[in-house]
């Protein structure tokens, strides 16, 4: 029969044993790498793997049960008029987009930081409801306000100002204002906490030697809020363009998989009409690819002209 005074050694050790597996688990060393790990497995399996296999599948011709590698057929059959026809759309729509959801986001966030504004939890929060619903919710509600009747609620006020009925979804200008409409009403709530968010972070003393120096309040947005908002003015810029470049909803919500004279279609769109439509996953990933590297150029070359990269060296 074991002494009490080895019972109690006994269970010294094995209080020890997870003592020090939580020590380790708890180290400086150690807690970092835990904490990293759910996002280093999202990332390897839900956007390296797939962005690896898209690019070995636009190398490919892929029908049902049979799979050949073409080289580079894919690619020669990508520049097409109707690719230009998406690349235009999309270019157009992220231009304006940038446009609105950069320059409204950020007045509406120096009105909303002001003093002259009441109920600002109210406004905060009602213009930040549009993101929580879904694009293709709020898309069938605008394509109900927009439709091609008279009764419509844009073609109400149309006529009241003295115009025509407006055939909404079959003309270019008002295919392009559909969708700016649609993201714009979305994400400028979003944008906009991000420039309050900013806003916070201006030292008031900024402001007042600029009252003890006599400065208007136009004079202290264009020399001391606008330059403290950059850095998120890039960010906001940036996210905007990428993910303009990506935008299928907001075309899909209108149109579905074809508009009159691609009026509608975008690159994305155009991937999914030949990907999945005509069931052309090698062509579809090749237009998928070439898409990428446009991103990647573009917000790389946007990024240098802003600076980032100068700032992140000093």
């Amino acid at each position: 029969m074991p002494s009490p005074v080895q019972e109690t050694n006994s269970n010294v050790n094995l209080q020890k044993k997870p003592n020090k597996f939580f020590k380790f688990l708890n180290s400086k060393n150690v807690v970092p790498y835990i904490f990293v790990f759910p996002f280093v497995i999202s990332f390897l399996v839900l956007t390296l793997y797939p962005a690896i296999h898209g690019i070995i599948m636009s190398f490919q011709s892929i029908l049902p049960g049979q799979v050949n590698f073409i080289a580079f057929q894919n690619y020669e059959r990508v520049f097409n008029p109707t690719f230009y026809k998406a690349l235009l759309n999309t270019s157009t729509y992220v231009i304006l987009t940038v446009l609105i959801l950069t320059i409204v986001p950020m007045l509406l966030a120096i009105l909303l930081d002001s003093k002259f504004v009441k109920f600002k939890t109210l406004f905060r929060a009602s213009i930040f409801i549009p993101a929580l619903t879904s694009t293709i919710v709020g898309g069938m509600i605008f394509r109900l306000m927009f439709s091609e009747t008279d009764s419509s609620v844009a073609n109400q006020i149309v006529n009241l100002l003295g115009f025509e009925s407006v055939d909404w979804r079959y003309h270019g200008w008002s295919a392009m204002l559909l969708m700016v409409i649609l993201a714009s009403w979305r994400w400028i709530g979003v944008n906009v906490l991000y420039f309050l968010a900013q806003l916070q972070s201006i030292s008031d003393e900024l402001y007042e030697a600029a009252d003890i120096d006599g400065a208007s309040a136009f004079q202290k947005m264009r020399y001391i809020t606008i330059p403290q908002l950059k850095p998120i003015i890039v960010f906001v810029s940036t996210i905007t363009i990428i993910n303009g470049f990506r935008m299928f909803e907001e075309s899909f919500v209108f149109w579905e998989t074809s508009s009159p004279g691609n009026i509608g279609l975008t690159v994305v769109g155009y991937i999914y009409q030949q990907g999945i439509g005509q069931n052309d996953m090698g062509f579809g990933s090749a237009i998928g690819v070439v898409l990428m590297l446009i991103i990647f150029v573009i917000s790389i070359i946007y990024l240098i002209a802003t600076g980032t990269f100068k700032r992140g060296e000093e």
